[in-house]
């Protein structure tokens, strides 16, 4: 049973498509939120929205590139055309990782990873807490980090350099607005059975037997579920003490 802890909150998840940002939607719907499931694969997007409507949850679905400042604003203009306001925003979407040492990076792929995974979620808090400075009572930011940002990993240059940046950009938005009773905090997952992980296994030839037990103390993969829990609580008032800290989602990975 999920308690509704976000009862009367409007959320807004990006990339929930699918895998952790699908299972925050459902979770937070559950929560009692209505959920903006925003991304950009708007087949994905709509049947999520499905999904909730299906379980008597509301949600709707904005399809957005957050690498444009543009569709960021209108992905919060809608929500607020649609709600009425903006309590909650889980930033999630990013890139697959690179899979090339520093001497061979692909410098295209470095630009798109970029784009998306820092300079787009720096976008989205800008525009988000404009509308929580707006509506003058607050709000809660979960960006979604990585192990990678703690614990760099060889062969992905720039999505360890991303992901080490949602860490200090999450820092810097919680020392800016803490007196605003804006709340800026982010998750970081370890090894998560998604099909971004799935797809990594193929292509480097692993198997999850082989490769769990390297990324956790439990020797298992986590479940998006799970990391919708640890978004869950630090979006909720029962985190209403935490601002600019990461919760550690990884079995004990980054404590090694």
């Amino acid at each position: 049973m999920i308690y509704p802890v976000l009862d009367g909150k409007v959320a807004i998840i990006t990339g929930a498509a699918m895998g952790m940002g699908k299972a925050t939607a459902m979770l937070f719907a559950e929560a009692g939120a209505k959920v903006v499931v925003a991304d950009m694969n708007e087949e994905k997007g709509q049947e999520v929205v499905r999904d909730i409507q299906d379980a008597n949850g509301e949600a709707i679905f904005v399809k957005v590139d957050i690498s444009d400042a543009g569709q960021v604003k209108t992905m919060i203009d809608e929500t607020v055309r649609t709600y009425g306001k903006l309590d909650v925003a889980i930033n999630n979407a990013a890139l697959t990782p690179d899979d090339k040492p520093v001497a061979e990076f692909d410098e295209s792929y470095w630009d798109k990873l970029i784009d998306i995974d820092l300079k787009g979620t720096a976008l989205c808090m800008k525009y988000e807490i404009q509308q929580f400075l707006k509506q003058g009572n607050g709000g809660s930011i979960v960006n979604i980090s990585s192990v990678s940002g703690f614990r760099p990993q060889p062969n992905n240059i720039a999505y360890v350099a991303a992901k080490h940046g949602v860490v200090g950009m999450t820092k810097v938005a919680a020392m800016e607005y803490g007196d605003k009773n804006i709340r800026v905090n982010s998750v970081a997952p370890g090894a998560i059975d998604t099909p971004m992980l799935r797809g990594a296994l193929e292509q480097f030839g692993f198997t999850e037997e082989e490769y769990a037990p390297q990324l956790s103390l439990l020797g298992r993969f986590g479940q998006p579920e799970e990391i919708a829990q640890a978004s869950l609580w630090l979006a909720s008032d029962q985190s209403s003490y935490i601002t600019g800290t990461t919760i550690h989602a990884d079995a004990g990975y980054t404590s090694r």
